[in-house]
Formats: C-alpha cells, structure tokens, sequence
C-alpha cells in the first residue's frame, strides 16, 4: 500500500474530535543526525511524553553509534513542531539499504522488543490518521518502503497512535504484567500452590550446591565481567537449541556492555544486568531497562550445565520481579515473543506491523513481507505445530554439535 493509497484507505480506527485549543502540526522536519536531533528528543523525553524505554535517546543514540552505523542504517527522524516550534512528536527512523532496496524501519533493530514513537501527551488525544498520512507523505523519495515492526497497539493504557493507519497482527505477541508493592501477594496471585511448591524444592537443592546469591551488577569492573559471562552463555544456549546467536557480533557486544557501563540520572544504568549465582559461579543472567516505573526486559540467559535443571532462570525472573515490587515500579515486561516461562508473571498483549510502499520494488516487497509475517504468526500460534519446529532445531543441533566435536 502506497502513501497515495494509504491516504484513500479507510482505517480501523479514527481518533476522536480534536478538542478545542488542541496543538496542531505546523510543520515537519526529517533530520539525518542524532546529534542534531538530540535537544527536540530531550524536549519530549523531559516533557514525560508517551513513549517506551526503547525509545529513549541515550538508548537509541547507543544503538546506532555500535550497531547502526556500521550496517548501514542512516538515521532518518521525523519530527513534527507546532506553530512555536516547539516538538510534538518525534518517529526514531532509519534507512538502509539491501539487494537494491531502500528501506524505512525503527531505529534499534532487534535490541528494540517494542516500537513506538515520541508523543507529547496533548497530542494523543488530537491527532488523526489524516494528520499521520500528511506526516509520512514526506518520507516519499527517500526510500522503497516503510515497514515498522513490533508495535504494540496500547502503552501505559493510552492507544498507539500509529494503529489508526493500516496494519496487520504482528507474528508474536508482547509480554507484560502489572506489578504491586506485595510481591508476596503478586507471587500467589500467579502461581498456584503445587508451582510454589516446586519452585521452593529447586530452591533448596539449587542452595545445596552452595551460597545462593541475588544481584545488580553495579560497579564498571562487575558489569563487564557479568556481560562477558552472559555472552559465554547465550553463545551456549543458543548452540544447544539450534538458534543463531544474535550477542556473537562484536559491534552487538560492545553495544550491550556500553549500555550497561552508562549511568542514568536515577542512578542506576541504562541496561540494568542482574545475576543469580552459586558461590562465584553466575547461573543466570537477565539485562533490560528501567524507565518511567517499568521494567523492561531485554535478554537472559542460564548456564549449561548441571544448574539448569533446577530453573535458574526461573528463580533469577521471580528475584528480579520482586526487586521491581520493591523498587516501587508498577509494571514487568519480558519483551516480544512466546516462552513458557512468560505466563508466570506476564500476559500476552497485541502487537501490530506497519508496510507501506513508496514505490513499484516496494510494492512487491511489502506484499511478501505481510504474507511471511502472516505464515509466520500461524506457525507461532499453533501450538502443536511450533512444538514441532522447537524439536527439529534442538535435533538439528545436536547433530551439528556432535559433528563439530567429532
């Protein structure tokens, strides 16, 4: 669907009648540099706009300095002002280009488990989906496509903007769950007896192998030895299971180990990294970041050995949600995708995709690309079917292991 068409297109949803005095869009700019993008980022982060952790620009400006950059990815922010020029919104873009395609997506690439934009709260409730078609008309000649992936259709209870142009369901769903000052209260809302039960069992024979302890890596020398044990054992984890290992890069890496080496004017640091561990030994890892009263939770990781049949990384995601109760923050996320091991304090919430041609190649790519993300969201929802693909990777790479070690 071309911009042409998305703007003869009926949608879904329409945003209500702008109330009277509601800022409206005067103008709008794409700038091409984080740097110069920065102080209207700030503006709207500062503001406390309507926008998730992934967005922030510390996060983002990160992102695009190790990972971006170097594959290509050339920042291409759109940012609307009102008439005082000041910022209303602000959509984190960036181009890249691939076999001879240009392509619009969200800055962040998979470290972003959700996509949004930058929405002062005024906004919200004034902004039409004529108003966002007149926003991305000025994308046209600047790439082949526009395609945003993983956006969540509601956060921190108010409707993504976004949703009222055409989309489709994303192939996943996302993961969130409210929290309380009661952990206690929280845990047996959410489990039931024969599952505390168990868990307290793997407890005390995890506690049997040693000194069972609880973290947040907080001086730079912990930090880096933490992110150098998780990326020892994601590399594991990954081979054992099939998967390909997104952390081996180095840019990746480096990415990670600088986001978690930042501090954030709360204190804390940009991605958070969390460890349980038996005596010197870390058994389980989880990193994500900390915003606005919400946890999000980026990746993680379990050692491969004998620890793992007592659920290390069951015990580290019960540690870290009661450190979030105590905290005082109100919501967990485990980010974009299905696991089990999601539903103990989490619910499945919609996500949505976005693909929008801007010209003929475009056309074709889109069209492929909505009836892959379709397959591929009918494999992930059938559950006997994704079962049977889970066992194949895992039979895959026991083959492939075998023969390496032979």
């Amino acid at each position: 669907m071309s911009l042409a068409t998305l703007a003869r297109s009926p949608v879904t949803r329409e945003a209500p009648p702008a109330p009277q005095g509601a800022p409206r869009i005067a103008r709008v700019e794409i700038v091409r540099d984080m740097a110069a993008a920065r102080p209207h980022w700030l503006a709207l982060q500062h503001a406390a706009c309507f926008m998730t952790p992934y967005q922030a620009f510390d996060f983002l400006d990160l992102w695009q300095r190790h990972i971006g950059a170097g594959g290509g990815v050339e920042p291409c922010i759109v940012i609307g002002f009102d008439a005082g020029n000041a910022p209303l919104f602000l959509l984190p873009l960036g181009r890249h280009a691939a076999a001879g395609l240009k392509t619009i997506e969200f800055l962040g690439g998979k470290h972003s488990n959700f996509n949004m934009g930058l929405w002062r709260a005024d906004v919200l409730a004034s902004i039409t989906a004529d108003d966002l078609r007149d926003v991305f008309a000025h994308l046209s000649g600047e790439a082949d496509v526009i395609s945003l992936g993983n956006q969540p259709l509601m956060w921190a209870g108010r409707d993504n903007p976004l949703a009222l142009l055409p989309h489709q369901p994303s192939p996943s769903f996302g993961f969130s769950g409210p929290l309380q000052r009661d952990f206690d209260a929280l845990f047996d809302e959410r489990t039931s007896a024969v599952g505390r039960r168990k868990m307290r069992k793997k407890e005390r024979t995890l506690a049997g192998f040693g000194d069972v302890t609880f973290a947040r890596a907080a001086s730079d020398a912990e930090i880096r030895r933490v992110a150098e044990d998780f990326y020892t054992q994601k590399s594991a984890r990954m081979r054992s299971i099939g998967l390909p290992d997104v952390f081996a890069a180095q840019d990746v890496r480096d990415f990670v180990t600088a986001g978690a080496l930042t501090p954030t004017p709360a204190g804390s640091r940009l991605i958070e990294l969390y460890t349980l561990s038996v005596g010197d030994t870390i058994v389980a890892t989880m990193g994500g970041v900390c915003a606005d009263g919400r946890f999000s939770a980026m990746f993680s990781s379990i050692i491969h050995d004998r620890f793992k049949t007592e659920s290390p990384g069951e015990q580290l995601l019960v540690r870290v949600v009661r450190d979030c109760c105590e905290r005082g923050l109100h919501t967990f996320d485990l980010g974009v995708g299905e696991a089990s091991y999601k539903s103990l304090f989490c619910d499945a919430d919609p996500m949505f995709d976005s693909d929008w041609p801007l010209t003929f190649k475009g056309r074709a790519f889109a069209l492929a690309h909505r009836g892959f993300a379709a397959a591929k969201r009918a494999v992930k929802q059938n559950p006997a079917l994704w079962s049977v693909i889970v066992a194949a990777r895992r039979i895959k790479a026991r083959l492939t292991n075998k023969a390496a070690a032979s």
